[in-house]
């Protein structure tokens, strides 16, 4: 059972994390978490919700009983834009070179680019009303720049078509970058929307999955416009991105500008150290290891929640999963963690 939530919501207290700040009570910070969560904490079905107004309406009520300070829709739930690949079955996995429907420039100058005015943005302008006073709405985009291209070209083939075709190669990531600019542009206008995540995985466990150089020639421009254009608005830019960017953090932080970083891994950098090493620079949020979340047991994943809030101070940091909630993190694990900051 989830216990009451302890403070009032107030999206200034995670505004001081972004800022780099301490706020005045411990803040927690999630991407998105699962539909049989969202029903065991609103006490009513997700999965039998059939329309986007109540599922946003149920989103927005587990976000508030949970204790955050506001509430994270993914692209999806407001029906915005997608790269529509080659038909393939939907699969719980996809291989990164499965069903590309760009190989070469006929198939690149045949593709039907998407427009990234579709979308019902005006649903979160009237969602905004039912927000509890003092939350705002946080907004992820339909992929990123990297990963919509590895999922047009595929990424074998995309490591070959930088080296034969860099023009080929460069037209892609800017017919991609620029509808997503264009998507952050729409949604930096909407006024309930506080923050904007920038999703785009860039990494392996040991390494970037394109060069450092070949990231910032194709990649990295883009992100730079993307913030740019979120700041411009009086907005906060969060990068969510897995894997091992050790060589791209000044990247991130001093050219990109980003506020702040999510998603992190024990495996290749335990979120304590990350946020020794940069919380100065950029806010650090989550961090707790999706395997250490998943197997262990909750006291101590309480234990190492609550020594996490000991240790920042929650300066710069922001409370949850290193990467999200799916279905196959236990329930009373999850509550173990979020209600340390009611403790």
């Amino acid at each position: 059972m989830i216990e009451p939530r302890k403070y009032p919501a107030d999206f200034g207290q995670l505004e001081k994390v972004l800022r780099r700040e301490t706020p005045d009570r411990p803040v927690l910070f999630e991407y998105f978490v699962n539909g049989d969560l969202i029903s065991y904490v609103n006490g009513e079905s997700f999965v039998l919700l059939d329309n986007r107004v109540d599922q946003i309406r149920a989103i927005i009520r587990f976000f508030h009983r949970a204790g955050y300070d506001y509430a994270t829709i993914p692209s999806r739930y407001f029906n915005a834009f997608s790269f529509e690949n080659t038909d393939h079955e939907k699969k719980a996995t996809v291989s990164l070179n499965e069903g590309s429907a760009i190989t070469d420039r006929k198939s690149f100058e045949s593709y039907h680019w998407p427009n990234p005015e579709q979308g019902d943005f005006e649903l979160l302008v009237n969602l905004a009303l039912e927000l509890p006073e003092g939350m705002k709405f946080i907004v992820s985009a339909p992929g990123g720049v990297l990963e919509n291209v590895i999922d047009l070209v595929g990424f074998e083939r995309l490591c070959f078509m930088i080296y034969e075709d860099e023009d080929l190669t460069k037209a892609i990531f800017d017919e991609v970058g620029a509808r997503l600019l264009h998507f952050y542009e729409i949604c930096s206008t909407i006024e309930p929307v506080g923050a904007l995540i920038v999703n785009d995985d860039w990494g392996f466990k040991t390494q970037t999955m394109l060069s450092p150089e070949m990231l910032r020639q194709f990649v990295f421009p883009w992100h730079k416009k993307i913030v740019e254009t979120i700041h411009q608005k009086g907005k906060y830019a969060i990068l969510h991105s897995c894997g091992n960017l050790s060589e791209v953090m000044d990247d991130i932080v001093d050219d990109m500008n980003y506020d702040a970083k999510h998603s992190y891994e024990d495996n290749i950098l335990v979120v304590e150290q990350a946020w020794k090493l940069w919380h100065e620079k950029i806010a650090i949020l989550g961090g707790i290891d999706m395997d250490f979340l998943v197997r262990s047991e909750p006291e101590a994943i309480r234990k190492r929640s609550r020594n996490l809030l000991e240790l920042t101070g929650s300066q710069a940091y922001a409370l949850g999963s290193g990467n999200s909630i799916p279905t196959y993190v236990p329930i009373d694990n999850y509550l173990a963690m979020i209600q340390t900051i009611n403790k």
